[in-house]
């Protein structure tokens, strides 16, 4: 398997995986964000590093969704970038306490109940990855050591999503997520920011 990065270099699975886990960190904790639209392969791509290496802990977006009552709800081009996404809660629970050097405690959303559960810890030293939409927006960045966007034809996308959640999803996925991440996109330009770009087409 190899892999474009964003200077134009293609990368081999090994030397990738040699490369994160040699990479000069600000603190002790290794920390790695892997973003792109829904549907690009994030998870998948997460979950590989983590089977490759057992000292990784993976952090997904999805944990820091809002619950319904903090949801403002307005048109997609009204809305902030990411507003159903808690990243300043990803910042003061995760981000900003690994970047110390301290643990960090957060807690997950409740995809069945819309609400918060108990608060889980990371200890200090492991390397963690940020895994999902929005992680490597304009606020978040400067936390990371490497980033990661997955870059995933639209088409592929949107068939993943149907896939997993079935048609009853496509309108949303069509006329409120695939909107709001193209707005991602266009305003805080990530795919500029990336350290490595991978091709989601999972050749």
């Amino acid at each position: 398997m190899v892999f474009k990065n964003a200077r134009e270099e293609y990368v081999s699975y090994n030397n990738l995986i040699s490369k994160i886990f040699n990479l000069p960190k600000k603190q002790k904790t290794l920390l790695i964000g892997i973003d792109g639209c829904g549907g690009a392969g994030k998870s998948t791509f997460a979950k590989k590093l983590s089977e490759a290496y057992s000292e990784i802990t993976i952090v997904h977006m999805d944990d820091f969704y809002l619950p319904s009552q903090l949801r403002k709800n307005s048109n997609v081009k009204d809305k902030e970038v990411g507003a159903y996404f808690d990243w300043r809660r990803l910042k003061k629970q995760v981000l900003e306490p690994l970047s110390n050097d301290n643990m960090a405690k957060y807690q997950k959303y409740d995809w069945d109940k819309d609400s918060l559960k108990d608060c889980h810890e990371i200890k200090v030293g492991r390397i963690v990855i940020i895994e999902g939409v929005y992680s490597i927006r304009k606020e978040l960045e400067k936390y990371y050591d490497f980033k990661i966007w997955i870059d995933t034809p639209r088409d592929l996308r949107l068939s993943r999503g149907i896939e997993r959640d079935g048609e009853v999803a496509r309108k949303l996925w069509e006329e409120e997520w695939m909107p709001a991440e193209d707005k991602y996109v266009k305003e805080h330009e990530p795919l500029d920011r990336a350290d490595l770009i991978i091709d989601g087409l999972g050749k």
